[in-house]
């Protein structure tokens, strides 16, 4: 039983990537601030930005930031990007609760892999998504 074990793990190694083991270990992937979003008026200026980062990375300015948002955002409300920073603003003109959700997509620098001929990004996943409400009153 042992040796079927030992056979799997050496056959698993050979077809998985060591590096896509390490990657995920490592686990560098985009997360989205956890933060809640002020509570705003209608008629009133609105401003709210999330940061984003890449978890175990110090280099976090050298990846592509892509944000969508999918759902309600209040209207007179806009959304803007400034690489890492997505920033929600203007004058909210109706009131109630509006939930949407801000995926995040993002583009990591490559390097060449001499070893194995291919470019890689080193990423274990290279997007994320949170559900963000927000209350007009």
């Amino acid at each position: 039983m042992k040796i079927l074990k030992l056979l799997f793990l050496v056959g698993l190694f050979v077809f998985i990537s060591c590096d896509t083991i390490v990657e995920c270990v490592i686990n560098k992937r985009p997360e989205i601030e956890d933060k809640s979003f002020d509570v705003g008026n209608v008629n009133g200026y609105y401003y709210q930005k999330l940061t984003s980062e890449i978890k175990n990375e110090t280099g976090d300015d050298n990846y592509i930031y892509n944000y969508e948002i999918y759902g309600d955002l209040p209207g007179g409300l806009e959304m803007s990007t400034d690489n890492r920073i997505l920033i929600i603003e203007g004058m909210p003109n109706a009131s109630g609760t509006f939930s949407f959700t801000i995926y995040l997509y993002v583009d990591a620098p490559e390097y060449y892999d001499e070893d194995s001929g291919q470019y890689k990004d080193g990423m274990c996943s290279n997007s994320t998504s949170k559900k963000i409400t927000i209350i007009i009153n």
